[in-house]
């Protein structure tokens, strides 16, 4: 296991590789005192500070986020949603094929352990209030308006 910090704009990100693939991602409360060398670790560095910088829409990194048969279809679901849109925690159950499990699919978001690749801050409830989000709402918000902001400005 390989274990990597970088500071964002919204605070330090945690990365963590495992045999070859990216297992976790998500916002800590302190920076690493050292950095495992690894080029995965660094690439996924690279794309997340292009992500922030409003240079990238889609991630190309192997990834392999622990989780129960289920977790896996609703992360797999959120891969689809694109950037710079949101879809209600009902709108993903409905899209695993379990339209009454939108509170499992909200649990399920919660566990996600590869944040902002992963896209978890794009569901909100189904009155499209944000909702939960393990790096904090106000993080949540943040993700939200940078992808709308470079979204507005490709269409201006």
């Amino acid at each position: 296991m390989k274990k990597r910090t970088f500071t964002s704009p919204l605070g330090p990100i945690c990365l963590t590789e495992e045999d070859g693939f990216l297992t976790d991602v998500g916002f800590c409360t302190t920076k690493a005192e050292a950095a495992d060398e690894s080029p995965l670790l660094a690439e996924a560095e690279h794309q997340l500070a292009e992500y922030f910088l409003g240079l990238r829409q889609n991630f190309d990194l192997p990834l392999n986020p622990k989780g129960t048969a289920f977790q896996q279809k609703v992360w797999q679901a959120l891969l689809q949603i694109p950037y710079g849109q949101t879809a209600s925690y009902k709108e993903i159950a409905c899209k695993i094929g379990n339209e009454k499990a939108y509170r499992a699919v909200g649990l399920a978001n919660h566990n996600n352990p590869i944040g902002i690749i992963i896209p978890c801050h794009r569901v909100v409830g189904a009155n499209g209030n944000l909702t939960g989000y393990a790096g904090g709402l106000e993080k949540k918000q943040k993700l939200l308006e940078l992808e709308q902001r470079v979204i507005s400005n490709q269409k201006a």
